[in-house]
Formats: structure tokens, C-alpha cells, sequence
């Protein structure tokens, strides 16, 4: 016969565990740490960003030299010291999570040197004027914060290193994106079924607060800007449909060849 769970007796075992709650507060620590860097990023992207709308007002010509020039050197630089920093970011990180790979190959997907390659060489190609964006670095740039935390957790541990990479992954996008939530979905959608249900709540704390960071340095606004949809009546009805095919059409034949 079941009974009903002993509440006081519960807690009682909870606040007995020193360690249980060092090592919580060491990851809330480095959710912190990954937030704060994520924050750098995006300030440090914007920046760089500016200054190539600054070069492109002044001397549009000078792109032909400046964006080649340094693309090259982004290049080389990866492909020569930091080949574990190409790519969009978050293929590595998903990698990682992977359970067949080998734990001393997680070093080449995601580590602390590697996040902050990562961190110069976005902002480079950015400062280039390239197509990129800062949510890929954002999630591998974190979850390499987060994973480091897990030499300083007790042997006992529930929290193991691939519940740290999906804490991290998250947790980039929450601080890229200004957006706690969203770090949530993006764990429970692009990451889904590495949870450890034990250390789930801790996890999620996690993501939450290092978007909290972000919240905390740019305010509670929306990154995206507010949309206003225009009045629309029936006369858009027809190009509606027409541009809603056009795109079907297109978008099956892409995936066809």
C-alpha cells in the first residue's frame, strides 16, 4: 500500500546535502559566467557590425579589399589553430550531446578555448560585413562555460557533462536573444530527450537565470522590435495566394535538388 510522501521528512534530507547544494550553486555560478559572456558577444557584435556600416557610408569601394581580406584571415586563423570553431555552432553542440562519442573527444566540439575563438572570430566576420548571426557561437560559446563547470561538481553527482551541454546550448540563446523562455523551448525542441529528470529543475534554473543576465544588462524589451501588421482587406487576398504558392513550388523543388 502506497503512502503519502513525508513533507517535512523530505526536506530534512534536502538541506542535510552541503554538497547537493554546493554543486548547485556552482552551475548557477557558471550560468552567470555563460550568460555574462554571451552578453559580451552581443555587444561586442553589434559594435563590430557598426563598424562596417561606418566603412560601407564612408568608402563603399573599400569593401571590395576589406571584406576578402579579412574573411581570409578569419579563415586561415580557424582552419589553422581552431578548426573545432567553424560552422554555425550549434551541429557542435548536438554533436557533443551525442551519446557514442568517446568523452575525451567532447574537448574538440566544445571548450573554453574554443568559446572564446569562437567569440573573436564571429565578431571578425561580423566587423567583415558576413552573413552571420550570433545565435550558433551564442549556444556553443555557452554550453563550453557550462560543460567546464562539471570538473568542480562532487564524483556523486546527478548533473553529468551532457546535461551541462544542453544547460549551455540553452542557455546561449536565452542571453543572445534577451529571452529566458526561449532558452527553455530551444532545450526542450533542438535538444529534447537528453534531460536527466533528477537534475532537471536545476537545469532549467540554470537557462532562466542566464537569460536574467541579459534582462539584467538590456532591459525587459524585446529583441526583435515590435511588429504592427497593417490593416489588410480583401484586395491582398490574391497576391497573398499567389506569393504563398510561388514559395511552396519554390521551396519543393530546392529540397527536390
Amino acid at each position: 500500500m502506497s503512502r503519502e510522501p513525508d513533507f517535512l521528512e523530505n526536506l530534512r534530507a534536502e538541506l542535510s546535502g552541503g554538497r547537493r547544494w554546493l554543486d548547485r550553486a556552482i552551475v548557477l555560478a557558471y550560468a552567470v559566467v555563460a550568460g555574462l559572456l554571451v552578453v559580451g558577444l552581443t555587444m561586442a557584435g553589434d559594435r563590430a557590425f557598426a563598424l562596417f556600416e561606418r566603412l560601407y557610408d564612408a568608402q563603399p569601394w573599400a569593401l571590395l579589399v576589406w571584406t576578402p581580406a579579412l574573411t581570409v584571415v578569419i579563415v586561415w586563423a580557424t582552419r589553422r589553430w581552431f578548426p573545432g570553431a567553424a560552422g554555425s555552432g550549434i551541429p557542435q553542440v548536438k554533436a557533443a550531446l551525442e551519446p557514442a562519442l568517446p568523452p575525451e573527444r567532447i574537448g574538440r566540439l566544445v571548450s573554453l578555448r574554443l568559446a572564446l575563438a569562437k567569440m573573436v572570430l564571429t565578431v571578425g566576420g561580423l566587423a567583415a560585413g558576413l552573413s552571420i548571426g550570433r545565435e550558433g557561437p551564442s549556444v556553443q560559446v555557452a554550453a563550453a562555460v557550462m560543460q567546464h563547470a562539471r570538473r568542480w561538481l562532487s564524483p556523486g553527482t546527478v548533473i553529468d557533462a551532457r546535461a551541462l551541454l544542453v544547460a549551455g546550448g540553452a542557455a546561449g540563446i536565452a542571453a543572445a536573444f534577451n529571452a529566458p523562455l526561449a532558452g527553455v523551448l530551444f532545450a526542450i525542441e533542438e535538444l529534447y530527450g537528453r534531460f536527466e529528470a533528477r537534475a532537471s529543475g536545476l537545469i532549467i534554473t540554470a537557462i532562466v537565470l542566464a537569460g536574467l543576465v541579459a534582462v539584467a544588462v538590456f532591459g525587459n524589451h524585446s529583441y526583435f522590435g515590435v511588429i504592427r501588421v497593417p490593416y489588410l482587406d480583401w484586395s491582398a487576398l490574391v497576391p497573398g495566394v499567389a506569393v504563398t504558392l510561388a514559395a511552396g513550388v519554390a521551396g519543393g523543388l530546392f529540397s527536390r535538388l
